[in-house]
Parts: C-alpha cells; structure tokens; sequence
C-alpha cells in the first residue's frame, strides 16, 4: 500500500467517521464528502477541497481497494474498505481515522474525540490498541504510528499516523500558544455538541437530495 496523500487520508477519514456518526446517511454522495472534508470543526489542517479534488481522491481510494462506490441510485455514492483493507480491528480503524482528521494527539485526547466513533473504557484501553498498531510486522504490512517526541512542557507523547508516510519531528511550539491547540482542549462536552451539530446538517442535506432525486429536481449544488 503507497503512502496517501493530505487529500486522500482525509477523504479517507471522512468516509470513516460518517459511517460511524451519521449511519442513516451513509454511504455517502459526492456532495456529502466534499462537506465532510470541509468542516471547521474536529480537523486539523483546516481544507477547502474541490469536487474535482475530492473525486480524484475518491477514484484513487478505489484503486487501492480503501473505498467502494455503491450503485443503484442517481448519485454515486461512497463507503470505505479501510478494515478490510488493513486488517485492524474497529477500535484501531477508528483511532486512525481520527488521527487522519484531527493529526497527531495523546492517548487522552483521542479517548475523548473517539467517543461517537467508539467509547473506549479509559486511556490504558486506548494505549493498548495504539502499542499494538506501532509493533505490527512487517508480514502484516509495518507500523501504523508512531509516537512524537514529547513536546517542551507537555505531559504526554502525541500519536501521529504513518497511513501518509514517516512524520518528521514536529516544530517546537508552545503548547497553550497555538490558539488551534488551544480550541483543541475546549471542553468535550462543547465540542460534541459543535460535531452532532455539524453531523445533523449533513444528514439534513442527503436527505434533501434524497428527495430532490424521487421528484426528478436537479441535485444539491456545492455548499458555499
């Protein structure tokens, strides 16, 4: 398996968080990943990815067997194949998908993100599937992540993943000077709301263009 590109490994994500937060939904349409790789919350970098970018991604996902495109209705849609792909357990997919969507973080911080993908019952559970993803043998393909050095006053290792290649030592930052660092750690209760929210408007979108389909409209345009 070729090292992903930025644009890929979160496509990617993407199409794996959705299948785990907004399931009525899922697979996707087009539009839907677009959205998904566009929001402003719960990603880091920030993107403002094209339809054509997005498309690209997706056919070259299909080339390498990471994604699926469904048919039977008017409007492709897309649904990933990162498990069966791997070979790593739910608990692993979804501890990649967020490091994929969100870069690299502590143990902690993904058992807080990971709670409407999967609800790990504490941080040594979470750990556990990350040592387990940084020892795998070659025969099984190599390691999945690695740990970063730890950073000038933080407490904790982050985690990054290697889905895109080696990750290079990270540039020295002050923990609380970073303000996206900083939003990073607004309480979890917060930033739950701010990713059902979100979900619940994608999934109010593909229903539209649900219904847009059965009375023959034109579909959805690109959201601005």
């Amino acid at each position: 398996m070729r090292p992903l590109s930025p644009i890929e490994a979160r496509v990617l994500g993407t199409l794996m968080e959705k299948a785990r937060t907004v399931p009525d939904s899922y697979p996707l349409s087009l539009n839907a990943v677009v959205a998904g790789c566009n929001q402003k919350s719960s990603r880091d970098p920030a993107m403002n990815l094209s339809e054509a970018e997005v498309q690209g991604a997706l056919d070259e996902l299909k080339r390498l067997a990471l994604a699926v495109e469904s048919s039977g209705s008017r409007v492709a849609r897309w649904e990933h194949n990162f498990q069966r792909a791997y070979g790593v357990p739910d608990q692993s997919a979804a501890l990649l998908g967020l490091l994929m969507l969100r870069g690299p973080q502590t143990a902690g911080e993904l058992r807080i993100n990971a709670e409407r993908w999967h609800r790990f019952a504490d941080i040594s559970s979470v750990e556990a599937f990350l040592v387990e993803l940084e020892e795998r043998s070659d025969d099984k393909g190599g390691r999945l992540v690695v740990r970063l050095p730890r950073a000038p006053g933080a407490r904790e290792q982050r985690w990054a993943h290697l889905l895109s290649g080696p990750v290079g030592a990270p540039t020295e930052e002050p923990p609380a000077a970073d303000p996206a660092r900083a939003g990073a750690a607004a309480p979890a209760g917060l930033q739950a709301r701010l990713d059902a929210l979100e979900s619940d408007v994608a999934q109010l979108r593909e229903i539209v263009q649900a219904l847009q389909e059965q009375l023959g409209l034109s579909r959805l345009g690109h959201p601005g």
